[in-house]
């Protein structure tokens, strides 16, 4: 199995990056390869520095980056040689089985959507993150940024893709699938969600078991979270403000330190023919080696065939 990833994508690349590569390599099996996709020489120095050998890495080089600022339909045309545009083209060839980067996430779902495509079926791919439950265990929130608008057919999908990952990825059975929504009743919310309800409730794809409120969203009555990627998006920055909030207020709380993005590595884009996954911009190198990791697990738990068998 060969994992790519841009070192060259994120705030702090390509040190983090390259930090964050020693490490997943050492949760790797020997038959496990992690491709760095970037400025071969900068690469090899920072290994040298910590007294890492090149040999255990295989390297594309390629100096070109895409900006976090710049327009990611643009970028991924104008700039075929940068690392997010590499890693696309080797992921879509066969090359590497999963893909991984810290960088630009427009380009990430835009380069995903141009190279690998949508899984046949999939009307929209969506992206998701961990929520921590206050009991133990976790939940899965999707969508979380790449669909700012949506159709009660999305959220649907979302659903699936949702119960997908939880299975496949994170060991949960039979996952409980709820609707982010401003009230328990059925004909709560605006007229997206008025109009999911009936079709989710309506569904023997997955296990619905109707609306949860905001406050709910650390509680034990579901699995997955469905919203909208303006909702998610708004949801997943608040949260991940608790984190940065209890250090400044220097309050140590086992729960609030699963708040810390670091744990989980980053977030797939699920509905694409191929394992992707975005990571924090300001990814340090533990974040990094979790987003490897994440990878590896979503090419070993076979989701993309999966979720091909679903949308079948």
């Amino acid at each position: 199995m060969k994992i790519g990833l841009d070192i060259m994508g994120g705030d702090y690349a390509p040190k983090a990056t390259v930090l964050g590569a020693i490490e997943a390599r050492k949760s790797l099996s020997p038959e496990q390869t992690l491709v760095l996709i970037g400025d071969e020489n900068v690469a090899k120095e920072i290994l040298q520095q910590n007294n890492v050998s090149a040999d255990l890495f295989e390297f594309v080089h390629t100096t070109e980056v895409i900006g976090m600022g710049e327009h990611p339909t643009k970028a991924i045309v104008q700039k075929p040689d940068a690392s997010i545009s590499v890693g696309f083209k080797m992921l879509k060839e066969g090359q590497i089985a999963a893909f991984a980067s810290a960088g630009n996430t427009g380009a990430m779902l835009v380069g995903g959507m141009f190279s690998v495509k949508t899984i046949p079926g999939v009307v929209r791919p969506a992206m998701t993150t961990i929520v921590p439950k206050l009991k133990g265990g976790l939940g899965i929130l999707l969508d979380v940024g790449a669909n700012a608008d949506c159709k009660p057919d999305n959220l649907l999908q979302f659903g699936v893709l949702g119960s997908l990952l939880a299975e496949s990825v994170y060991g949960i059975e039979n996952p409980r699938v709820a609707l982010m929504n401003i009230g328990e009743e059925e004909e709560k919310g605006n007229m997206l969600y008025q109009a999911t309800y009936p079709v989710m409730k309506d569904t023997n794809m997955f296990n619905f078991v109707g609306n949860i409120e905001g406050r709910d969203l650390f509680g034990d009555q579901f699995d997955i979270a469905v919203c909208d990627g303006f909702t998610g998006n708004v949801i997943l920055k608040l949260a991940e403000s608790f984190y940065v909030i209890t250090l400044k207020k220097g309050l140590k709380d086992e729960f609030f330190d699963r708040f810390n993005y670091e744990q989980y590595g980053g977030s797939p884009i699920l509905g694409l023919n191929a394992p992707v996954v975005v990571g924090h911009g300001i990814s340090s190198p533990e974040a990094i080696k979790n987003m490897v990791l994440l990878s590896k697990n979503m090419v070993e738990s076979n989701l993309i065939d999966k979720i091909k068998q679903a949308f079948h």
